[in-house]
């Protein structure tokens, strides 16, 4: 085992990990900034083009599409060229396409250009984890892959924040936040590119690993029981993750009558709980190793949080009921899960499992928006979408109970 790791480590061994967690951590930022400016400014983009429901979600799902089927494709290239390069590339093309998302006029040319976005952003999960995991120590790499996500939370933060107080109180376009957050998105895409030691780019290097890539890929390693049920529970924890980023600030604004910026202060409590969470619950696994029994403890606390949250119509439990899903819900997850897939992933395979693990979990991401839209127009109201994300995470846990690790295997 300790030979498989050696030579990977070696060849990264002049990146500090701390500059990894940084740019990573940055990386993440910008991501979901990039996301989440849109939410606070759907009414907006919904009366601009006269869009309902079910087409305001498209919005997001065709983003997500596009995101998700170039997962793989970006990830098994991470195994093989270089990563910053990668990385790097697609920073840059999404953060020009983000710059275009606020120029164009119509519906049909900004629905292109957040797929493109989509497409740009695919080129992140796989290889900025295959980078992280080969550099962090061992004993850092539950709490170092925590840190890294905070930089989601902080994402979700700066976009919501920055679309509530330039367009919700501010009243500028609706496309102002897009071509504000462009900018240092390009400048992350230069940094990966500029800062990080890595392989270069090189197309000859093509023919010496094309048939070795596709001798050594073991499907069966990629779909074990583990990993597996850990793919469902990302999948349940991401779907509800994107019921609440996608259509909270709408329903603060349609049901709980809440305007301006205060739209983005209360949507911003999850993820501003969510950091410290995260970062503890990793710190925790980290010394314990009992990553099982605190997803079995995180999970249904999540779920009643979003069932809470929109059945018991008054904003002390609204806001109780964010910070218990701050605290439980899929930032809180990810370090754990993230940690479940690595020490289940075969080394030569890592970046193509975090693909693998991103890819089908991010099939929420797509159903999740447009889903979500459909049911509130057949229902008529935004709780039913919530319920759903409820259940699809008890169901989820069930099955992540046989789920079975080391320590329990012997």
């Amino acid at each position: 085992m300790e030979n498989t790791i050696d030579p990977i480590n070696k060849r990264h061994r002049h990146n500090s990990w701390v500059t990894i967690i940084l740019l990573n951590f940055f990386g993440w930022i910008f991501i979901y900034a990039d996301r989440t400016i849109l939410n606070p400014v759907m009414p907006a983009i919904q009366s601009e083009f006269g869009l309902n429901h079910s087409q305001l979600g498209l919005i997001s799902s065709l983003f997500f599409l596009t995101y998700t089927i170039v997962q793989m494709p970006f990830s098994t290239l991470a195994d093989y060229f270089s990563k910053k390069w990668i990385i790097g590339l697609g920073f840059i093309f999404f953060g020009v396409m983000t710059l275009f998302s606020g120029l164009v006029t119509t519906i049909g040319l900004f629905l292109i250009t957040r797929a493109m976005v989509g497409i740009g952003e695919g080129s992140f999960y796989g290889a900025s984890y295959g980078l992280s995991s080969q550099v962090l120590p061992k004993n850092k790499l539950t709490f170092g892959t925590a840190l890294i996500n905070s930089g989601q939370a902080f994402g979700q933060i700066l976009g919501t924040l920055l679309s509530s107080i330039l367009v919700l109180q501010l009243h500028f376009h609706w496309s102002i936040p897009f071509i504000t957050i462009s900018v240092p998105t390009v400048i992350v895409g230069l940094l990966y590119i500029l800062v990080i030691r890595d392989k270069p780019f090189n197309a000859s290097a093509k023919p010496n690993h094309s048939k070795t890539a596709i001798k050594s890929i073991d499907i069966k390693a990629l779909f074990t029981r583990n990993l597996s049920c850990t793919y469902l529970m990302l999948f349940a924890s991401i779907y509800g993750q994107i019921v609440m980023i996608t259509w909270l600030p709408l329903y603060l604004i349609d049901y709980r009558h809440i305007s301006g910026i205060n739209v983005g202060w209360v949507a911003s409590i999850v993820p501003f709980i969510a950091i410290p969470s995260a970062l503890l619950f990793a710190r925790i696994n980290d010394h314990l190793k009992n990553t099982k029994t605190l997803i079995c403890i995180l999970v249904p606390l999540s779920a009643i949080s979003l069932i809470f949250g929109v059945t018991i119509n008054n904003d002390m439990v609204l806001l109780l009921s964010l910070l218990v899903y701050g605290v439980t819900g899929k930032m809180a997850l990810d370090p754990l899960l993230l940690y479940t897939i690595k020490i289940n992933a075969k080394n030569s395979q890592l970046a193509m499992t975090f693909g693998i693990y991103n890819f089908l979990g991010m099939i929420a991401s797509i159903i999740a928006p447009i889903m979500t839209g459909f049911l509130i127009d057949i229902m008529k109201g935004m709780s039913i979408g919530f319920y759903v994300a409820a259940l699809l995470l008890i169901v989820s846990l069930v099955c992540f109970n046989f789920v079975k690790y080391e320590a329990e295997r012997e």
